[in-house]
């Protein structure tokens, strides 16, 4: 089978990527012919590059220039016209798109339906329904653009605290709304999480798309099961405000005596420091970014991971990371996270936002050495027998014989 993917970075810099990635690497080693599409950055190298689209840096274009080229962010022909060239020179049998919008946007969909080629597409975040992809704004939840309400995102400035980038937003959703662009084109919608699924069935209605369940690709078996157990627990990923790292902090302050690591960056790893600062923790030490290696070696030696998302995270790879190494997890109660921390069985779930909660959760398995231990072993039986290779070949083929016609 000939398939070609598309996404809006070809190189890796964060879970969606690494989705795109190995969806490609997975199909290739079962001997299928694969083909890439992305916009064009600086380093790429790629058999594909030609065909690779130019596109615009937002943040870099100022009001005026961002005013100026809004219709490449919402309907960009040109990524349109080469992924016409390529489709034609590669001839798929079926494409499958992930992250597309701002920078390839749903342009290429229509490319895919002029070529009469199925369309799959793996939905990561909540762009699709959501005009800031999160369904959270100003460090709460948020509907408020259901029902093509998206007049809303400019009045909440939802796209980075920012009128511009708001305005921007509003009218992408707008336009794509009018076109109807990812319903008509679109012949089957992935989802890792039930949570994201049932969530964009309210929003756009059950019968008005088709939907199925594809969990991310991760081989498991690739990562031994740790035995060690040093005295920390540990937070990786983005410093942002949807991570909810700040109600973390303010629950180590009930648990002095517990050392709390950190790993990753981003806009709020000041704030972070300072209401560490703040609060008088010397249990909390930041480490920076870490990847690889690096950040295995941290994590296959902590007790256990708190994952303290207050937003809807969909499938997080921190979590089937932590499980690979045998850690058991402490996550909150919001989107797909409930679906991966079974309660009691792989760690905790407690309710987002409560610090005091998790506080206690945390202390409960830190003094319960065997307890964590067993969770620990549960979670990584559990991984390795559900995410390898060959079941998400099976699953992915199983997607694909649905729209193949």
């Amino acid at each position: 089978m000939r398939i070609l993917l598309a996404h809006n970075h070809l190189k890796p810099i964060g879970g969606a990527e690494v989705f795109y990635l190995e969806v490609g690497r997975v199909l290739e080693s079962y001997g299928h012919e694969v083909a890439y599409f992305s916009p064009k950055d600086q380093g790429l190298d790629s058999p594909y590059l030609k065909y690779f689209p130019e596109v615009i840096d937002y943040k870099k274009s100022g009001i005026l220039g961002g005013l100026l080229n809004i219709k490449n962010l919402v309907y960009n022909k040109e990524a349109k016209n080469k992924f016409n060239n390529l489709i034609q020179d590669f001839k798929p049998d079926l494409v499958h798109v992930f992250a597309i919008y701002v920078r390839l946007t749903p342009s290429i969909l229509d490319a895919c339906k002029e070529n009469n080629v199925p369309v799959i597409m793996s939905c990561n975040d909540y762009k699709h329904i959501c005009p800031n992809y999160k369904l959270f704004q100003n460090g709460k939840l948020c509907e408020q653009c259901k029902g093509g309400k998206f007049y809303n995102t400019v009045k909440n400035k939802c796209s980075k605290n920012s009128y511009k980038y708001s305005v921007a937003s509003a009218l992408e959703a707008y336009t794509h709304e009018y076109l109807n662009i990812y319903r008509k084109n679109v012949d089957l919608f992935l989802f890792a999480s039930e949570f994201m699924a049932k969530k964009t069935e309210e929003f756009w209605g059950k019968e008005n798309f088709k939907w199925s369940t594809l969990k991310n690709p991760f081989n498991s078996n690739s990562f031994e099961n740790s035995m060690i157990y040093d005295d920390y627990i540990l937070y990786f990923g983005r410093l942002i405000d949807e991570k909810g790292v700040d109600v973390l902090i303010k629950a180590m302050k009930f648990n002095k005596h517990i050392p709390l690591k950190i790993i990753g960056n981003g806009p709020y790893e000041e704030n972070l420091k300072q209401l560490a600062k703040d609060l008088e923790l010397k249990n909390v030490s930041f480490l920076g970014s870490m990847w690889g290696e690096e950040l295995n070696e941290v994590l296959s030696k902590c007790k256990f991971v708190v994952v303290p998302s207050v937003w809807h995270e969909n499938f997080p790879y921190v979590i089937l990371q932590s499980f690979a190494l045998g850690k058991a997890v402490i996550g909150t109660n919001r989107g797909g996270i409930p679906e991966m921390v079974i309660d009691g069985e792989f760690g905790y779930v407690y309710n987002a936002q409560d610090d005091k909660m998790l506080s206690q959760k945390i202390l409960s398995l830190w003094n319960n050495s065997e307890l964590n231990k067993k969770m620990g072993m549960n979670a990584k039986k559990h991984v390795d027998q559900k995410f390898n290779d060959q079941n998400f070949y099976k699953q992915i083929m199983n997607a694909y014989s649905q729209v193949i016609k």
